[in-house]
């Protein structure tokens, strides 16, 4: 649990308290608190005061590691300056104190009287105090002292190294507060939020339901009381609904968390921590796995979803992974994976790794993202948008405000990722900034924060993405499947191709309990669909998203015959035969078709609209169709199962009096005529 608190998750410290500072607190404690015998001052009661101070910092509460006497060691140390204004170890015990306290404001004051006293003291006192400058937000102050540090010889190699970076951010900062980006975030309300903390939220692709993660109490946990479940809200009527428990199978009285739906809502992956915990089940269900923390995933039938299960090897391994993010084409999945090296200068790793699902339906071996994402430091959070070319996610270790910002970097042609781009200010800050989420349509971006005026703790709010940090436009199509006799459902398998390209730019199956489906889809392109299901001939029809509203909503049927159906993506020239290029793929279906089927045989009839002379129509229609029959006999099917036929104008879909309907009109037909 130790690790999904402190790495995967944003509980209501996260965003207050840099964990960096955590570590400057260990440092100067350990480095600044005088041993016995070696004080700076002559005067005994200030030592025996100091002691007793001492002894009161030092007093943790053995289950929390919360220091229960600050009282009394603050008392007792203000009481030794008392005695000696200069004495150096109380003034730095006083800073340490202030650091718990987290005024840092006053810490730094302690730290400046110690090095008015002494400027030679300790040159590490230059480092703490950038530190502690850069965990309040106090630019010019780190840069100064991040320099005063690097000009000083025979230093941390560690400590250069986190001083230059923090020199970076200084630099960074003080200019991106110069020129701000509009930003004005908006609580999400009570429906969402509560006093509780919440986090990690996810959409489905028209935006309309959403998914997030609240830390709530639970007296069935011990120790601590409390764990983490998913909540779920529709958008209905111009507001959310009130926020919902998801309930079993996928929460328990463990920790779930981060959660990412695929495009359709049908999928959910997330992390599931204290996975085989000393063997038990959680409620009846078996979630053993291989490290601390794993990915499992759940999908959705009908209105049910399913017990969870671990996706195994090679995505979960014996370190931990977290924050999962499912692309919107169902190919890929993104993640961050939390390596510990025990004698390294940055012992945590933490990456961002995506896998592939492969054509046997297994996840690839995950690799680190390629191009200039990762660093050495922390990565979080990662969001791939719908586009598919987009990425959002937090790190630590590009120049940035300091603590975690959010970074956006587009794919190059490569398919690498390119060169981050810092949100910006305000939207980063001196804090750390997490848990970024981008709607479909790429116009409001999702994020929490325990900033002032709302529930308490973390809520979740909303913001207008500035254009120049917008992804590609995007909208969704949904669609049902359905036998287009007895209108029954479907769980057919369908793909999206994206015409120009010929890339299958998403392929899954409809939902087994209802036949719907929903995808996210870049808009100004043109789409071609292709479903199939046993028993039934496969579906194609084409679609174009150019110049589509990505507000508005793109709803498709999807009716799947037995007898016969229009290849909906063949085409040609005007008046003539030469296939055009993208009709191949569509012809390559037939090819699949026969293939898998052979027994059957199959007639191509080509149709044309009433303009023009129907003789000539007629000649049209029937080398048409033709070509088409060549073409798939070139690939491989024989002859005797296929043949051929124009029927030129003399059998119209629809009447022959718009554009459109004379589109309709003119097609290629495949019937089963045996078989």
């Amino acid at each position: 649990m130790e690790n999904f608190v402190a790495n995967t998750q944003i509980l209501k410290y996260t965003m207050k308290v840099h964990i960096l500072w955590f570590c400057i607190l260990l440092m100067a404690t350990s480095c600044s608190i005088a041993q016995p015998g070696m004080y700076a001052t002559s005067s005994k009661k200030a030592i025996k005061l100091y002691e007793e101070a001492n002894i009161c910092f030092k007093d943790l509460d053995p289950r929390t590691g919360e220091r229960r006497s600050l009282n009394c060691a603050e008392s007792n140390a203000m009481k030794a300056l008392e005695k000696d204004p200069t004495f150096i170890d109380a003034l730095l015990l006083m800073a340490e104190i202030n650091i718990v306290r987290g005024d840092f404001t006053k810490a730094i004051e302690y730290k400046e009287q110690v090095l008015t006293i002494n400027p030679n003291y300790s040159v590490n006192e230059f480092y703490y105090i950038a530190s502690l400058a850069m965990g309040m937000g106090d630019y010019e102050k780190g840069l100064k002292f991040s320099k005063l540090f690097l000009s000083r010889r025979n230093t941390s190699e560690v400590f250069q190294d986190m001083a230059r970076r923090y020199l970076d951010n200084c630099e960074f900062a003080l200019e991106a507060i110069k020129t701000p980006n509009e930003y004005k975030p908006l609580n999400l309300g009570e429906a969402i939020n509560s006093d509780r903390p919440e986090y990690f939220p996810t959409l489905t692709a028209d935006d309309k339901t959403l998914l997030y993660t609240r830390n709530i109490e639970d007296e069935r946990v011990p120790f601590m009381g409390e764990q983490e479940d998913f909540f779920i809200s529709t958008w209905s009527n111009g507001e959310w609904d009130k926020g919902e428990n998801l309930g079993l199978p996928i929460n328990t009285r463990y920790n779930e968390g981060a959660p990412t739906f695929s495009a359709d809502g049908r999928y959910v992956i997330f992390v599931g921590c204290e996975t085989g915990y000393r063997g038990e089940l959680n409620y009846g269900e078996n979630r053993q796995g291989y490290g601390s923390c794993d990915l499992f995933a759940s999908e959705k039938v009908g209105d049910k979803w399913t017990q969870p299960f671990n996706l195994g090897k090679p995505v979960n391994s014996n370190h931990w992974e977290s924050q999962p993010c499912f692309s919107a084409d169902g190919k890929s999945l993104y993640f961050i994976r939390g390596i510990v090296r025990q004698g390294r200068k940055n012992p945590a790793e933490q990456d961002i790794y995506v896998t592939q699902i492969t054509e046997n339906g297994t996840w690839s071996t995950p690799m680190k993202v390629p191009g200039k994402i990762n660093t050495p430091y922390r990565e979080e959070s990662v969001m791939i948008h719908p586009d598919g070319e987009t990425i959002y996610f937090s790190s630590n270790g590009h120049p940035g405000m300091g603590g975690l910002d959010i970074y956006v970097s587009r794919r190059e042609t490569d398919g690498s990722w390119g060169v981050p781009v810092n949100l910006g200010y305000p939207i980063n800050t001196f804090k750390n900034e997490n848990s970024l989420l981008v709607s479909a349509k790429g116009d409001l971006a999702f994020f929490a924060s325990d900033r002032e005026g709302g529930f308490g703790s973390l809520d979740l709010y909303s913001f207008v993405l500035p254009d120049k940090l917008k992804p590609v436009r995007t909208t969704y199509v949904k669609g049902i499947v359905y036998d287009a006799i007895t209108k029954k459902h479907l769980p057919a398998h369908f793909k999206l191709i994206d015409l120009e390209t010929g890339e299958v730019v998403k392929e899954a199956y409809a939902n087994s309990g209802n036949g719907e489906f929903l995808v996210a889809l870049p808009v100004n392109k043109n789409y071609a669909l292709h479903a199939d299901h046993k028993g039934y001939l496969f579906y194609s029809k084409n679609y174009s998203l150019q110049n589509v509203d990505p507000n508005s909503e793109f709803i498709i049927e999807v009716p799947m015959e037995k007898g016969k159906i229009v290849l909906e993506n063949v085409f040609f020239e005007v008046s003539k035969f030469d296939l055009k290029e993208e009709s191949k793929y569509e012809l390559n279906r037939v090819v699949d078709y026969l293939k898998n089927n052979p027994e059957v045989k199959v007639e191509l009839g080509g149709h044309t609209d009433s303009d023009g002379d129907e003789l000539e129509n007629q000649l049209l229609s029937e080398n048409r169709a033709k070509v088409c029959v060549d073409y798939i006999i070139a690939q491989g099917i024989n002859a005797e199962r296929l043949s051929y036929k124009g029927y030129g104008e003399s059998q119209p879909r629809v009447e022959n009096d718009t554009p459109e309907h004379k589109a309709m009109n003119r097609r290629t037909e495949m019937k089963i005529i045996d078989g």
